[in-house]
């Protein structure tokens, strides 16, 4: 417990018949999410197949019943319950930490996995060499139609759902439903905390990347999932794009800051200006558009600063990284495409409506 109360944890609900050696850990960050957890848990326990597994729940300060539903509905569940809100890096940090499983799945409070997922994910895992990290094709919660199998990169680093069954290699897994070795997840570092939220799954997945280790989307299952209903915004309503200033403000900071620490060769510098000028036409167009100075106060100018203020840290996180780097800058740009992300929803979708 003394462990605990240094790691900023209030309460620790011990599990019961918690298994000493469990195949898959499977760990679920939570916040104010007790309308989303029965449906994820159940599908958990809904698995099929006699694998051996232990849930972890990491509740980020909630205020509704969340700890209250799984202290008295899931005795099975291992509940980590935090002094204050910590964010979803530091709860999946934590959850991992104490996990003993020879697997870790990540799977988002607003997900539900199909009844076969583990059993794929363990066969897929058991034929990477070396280990990688893997994802799983992702249904819409209410529609069922495929939202992307994993994603590929775009030049400034926005992802871009894979929708081929052929292609297997993708950039990046999907944070909602990520599953790799306990001990690759520690000799990558888990998520960077200073991140809080938003693309830590991004660049978990460019790291594995830069050391040649494989990131994949397996071709059978999936999992259903409530996009943006735990964090806000990231989703097309009535053929419109919703979003949020605080989910865009860090998506903005924090691609920019995988874009500068995880791309290979002298090319970042270039591609980081080229990146700072798109950003700036981009902001002040919008924000001219919508006549809202906000947009440019709460969202541009605070990713443009980021990008100046902090480029000495990004400079040295960029070293320690690129130190580890085994992978040819044509292998790691297998994985990206030319089509910006950005222009190809904007002629889709129009501009996008913020919250």
């Amino acid at each position: 417990m003394e462990a605990e109360a240094k790691m900023g944890l209030v309460e620790h609900h011990q599990a019961l018949r918690r298994p000493q050696h469990p195949v898959c850990s499977i760990c679920i960050a939570n916040y104010n999410g007790s309308g989303l957890l029965e449906d994820c848990l159940d599908s958990v326990l809904s698995q099929q197949g006699d694998v051996s597994i232990e849930i972890i729940v990491h509740d980020d300060a909630s205020t509704d019943e969340s700890v209250a539903l799984l202290c008295a509905k899931y005795p099975q569940v291992e509940v980590l319950a935090g002094l204050e809100n910590a964010g979803f890096c530091i709860g999946n940090n934590r959850m991992v930490a104490h996990a003993r499983g020879e697997f870790v799945l990540l799977l988002n409070n607003d997900a539900a996995l199909h009844s076969d997922a583990l059993l794929t994910l363990l066969e897929a895992a058991r034929a990477q060499s070396p280990a990688g990290i893997l994802t799983m094709p992702q249904y819409d919660w209410e529609t069922n139609e495929l939202v992307d199998r994993g994603c590929l990169l775009d030049l400034f680093y926005n992802p871009v759902p894979n929708l081929d069954r052929s292609r297997s290699e993708v950039a990046m897994g999907i944070g909602a439903c990520l599953f790799l070795p306990r001990s690759l997840w520690n000799h990558l570092g888990g998520f960077p905390e200073w991140m809080g939220s938003i693309a830590e799954d991004m660049f978990l997945s460019c790291r594995a990347r830069l050391q040649d280790m494989p990131v994949q989307v397996t071709q059978s299952s999936g999992y259903r999932h409530r996009q943006g209903a735990s964090f806000g915004g990231s989703r097309v309503d009535a053929n419109r794009l919703q979003t949020t200033f605080r989910r865009r403000r860090l998506s903005e900071r924090n691609k920019t800051a995988v874009m500068v620490i995880c791309t290979p060769t002298l090319l970042v510098w270039p591609l980081v200006v080229l990146h700072a000028f798109v950003l700036a036409i981009e902001g002040v167009a919008l924000t001219l558009f919508r006549m809202d100075s906000r947009i440019w106060r709460e969202i541009y100018a605070p990713t443009l600063w980021y990008v100046f203020s902090d480029l000495g840290r990004l400079r040295k996180l960029r070293q320690e990284v690129q130190l580890s780097r085994r992978t040819t800058l044509r292998k790691y740009a297998r994985c990206m495409t030319l089509l910006p992300r950005k222009l190809a929803m904007l002629l889709r979708y129009g501009v996008p409506t913020l919250k």
